[in-house]
């Protein structure tokens, strides 16, 4: 039969757009904004032949495309038709005037056939694209893949009646309308957005006829987790495992309905049912607990990211916790002051082969400071430069705060003094509450000595320190104003 596509319908299958009457039910309040497609401008590898048929397609004119093509002296191979249609998306018109012209005198390939189908459904030229369903049907090309394509360009223009439509002529056409071609249907209409109602509608009607498998199921439940739908998830799942029972094989689905259910703060009933599927030698992933963290962290949720922690550690099956999500806990933790949880989960850190790093010594490091534990900072500290891991600059500035606030001048010094052996930039603000600090405790000819060396190494000091210096030696004694005017003095000089 002649290969080239005639793209004027005969006999319409479906409707065309502009003769369909949309219900008062229609789940299509508004058509999706189409989106733009690649262009061989936009591709980072493209052959030369291609190259060169884009941009005749783009520049020469309607008339004289296949002239022009027909000039290059280019064969257009199976794989050549394949990489232009996949590049002519954004100029429907020009791809069938292209797939006329390759089709002269050979049999194109099903994958183009479908290609073809799907340029003119992404752009909303269904009367055309249904006429090459009817050309492919004669031709013996038509399959499974061409009608998920049919349905995802549906679906993707907000024409859900009609996707169900051309399921429900598939077998018309010699296509077996199974579990896949449901399943395929099912995921065009989950991908839109807050569509999985109409999806679950579909489902309800087609399982009478087609049993739906677990994938099915899955499914709708990535869609009520889009959706934030935990009522619906919850009948979903409930049907699911009524229908097929616990089956590891499903695990991936249980985890989207137990991230539904956390994402909508059902924890503890996601945490319920994650220990019945322990039960059940259903084993989550480690990327579920990695995910179902996150929400956690960002729910400021410390005592259920405890449990679900506890849950996954225990159920071993070489699910071993990383020093992302440590980190990721321990500094869930230290937002709650939970400064004993903190350590345990430190202190396990090792034993499941994640390493404490420069995030995690610096989190605890905090914690500490900011909870006033005066001896721990000072045993953490040491620890922590032991194993070569630097305090962060605010947390040495922090750090000299709360220690001479706790009258422990010595090991603030300490800590400074560490600061400038190491070159832990910048200096400026541990340097100025440690004068601030010694000065609140009376230790004026340390203030003086380190405000000497700090000038020496060009460490700035701010001018509000310098008034609270001043008002301290000035009220101490006449010898000790002096010598402030002499450190004034030559703070004032490096100023300049």
């Amino acid at each position: 039969m002649d290969e080239t596509p005639d793209f004027v319908i005969k006999n319409k299958i479906i409707p065309s757009s502009s003769s369909t009457t949309t219900s008062p039910t229609s789940h299509n309040p508004h058509r999706p904004t189409r989106p733009r497609f690649p262009t061989h401008l936009d591709a980072p590898y493209i052959s030369s032949s291609a190259r060169i048929i884009c941009e005749i397609l783009a520049h020469a004119s309607p008339d004289d495309i296949e002239s022009a093509l027909a000039c290059t002296g280019i064969v257009p191979t199976p794989d050549l038709v394949h990489e232009v249609l996949q590049l002519s998306y954004n100029s429907p018109s020009c791809a069938v005037d292209f797939f006329r012209w390759a089709g002269r005198g050979q049999r194109l390939s099903p994958y183009a056939w479908n290609l073809m189908v799907d340029v003119l459904g992404k752009n909303g030229r269904f009367e055309q694209m249904w006429n090459a369903v009817r050309v492919m049907k004669e031709d013996g090309v038509l399959s499974l893949p061409t009608f998920a394509s049919i349905f995802d360009s549906y679906c993707g223009a907000g024409k859900y009646d009609e996707a169900v439509m051309s399921f429900d002529v598939m077998s018309m056409h010699g296509v077996e309308q199974d579990v896949v071609a449901v399943n395929s249907l099912l995921s065009a209409i989950c991908r839109q957005e807050n569509q999985t109602s109409w999806a679950l509608e579909f489902l309800n009607r087609i399982k009478k006829s087609v049993d739906p498998d677990g994938d099915s199921f899955a499914i709708l439940l990535e869609g009520w987790e889009k959706e934030g739908n935990v009522e619906e998830a919850n009948k979903t799942f409930g049907e699911m495992v009524e229908r097929f029972e616990w089956n590891p094989e499903h695990v991936l689905a249980y985890e989207t309905f137990l991230i539904t259910l956390i994402r909508g703060k059902q924890v503890d009933e996601a945490l319920k049912f994650l220990r019945v599927m322990k039960g059940e030698n259903c084993f989550p992933t480690l990327k579920f607990f990695s995910n179902a963290l996150d929400i956690l962290v960002k729910l400021n949720d410390s005592t259920h990211a405890v449990q679900l922690w506890d849950i996954m550690v225990g159920i071993g099956f070489n699910l071993m916790p990383n020093s992302i999500m440590y980190n990721a806990v321990i500094g869930l933790l230290f937002n709650n002051d939970d400064v004993d949880n903190v350590f345990r989960f430190f202190d396990q850190m090792v034993f499941h082969g994640a390493f404490p790093d420069s995030l995690t010594y610096n989190m605890i490091f905090e914690c500490l400071i900011k909870n006033k534990k005066v001896h721990e900072v000072e045993k953490f500290f040491h620890e922590m430069i032991k194993n070569e891991w630097q305090p962060t600059p605010l947390n040495c500035a922090t750090a000299i705060t709360m220690l001479l606030d706790a009258d422990e001048p010595e090991f603030a010094i300490e800590i400074w003094n560490y600061i400038l052996e190491n070159g832990i930039l910048p200096l400026e603000a541990s340097a100025n509450v440690l004068l601030v600090g010694l000065r609140n405790l009376g230790r004026l000819s340390d203030v003086r000595r380190f405000a000497e060396e700090m000038l020496n190494r060009r460490i700035l000091i701010y001018d509000v320190t310098m008034q609270k210096l001043k008002k301290a030696f000035y009220n101490e004694s006449r010898s000790m104003r002096d010598r402030f005017d002499s450190l004034e003095r030559r703070w004032k000089t490096s100023q300049m």
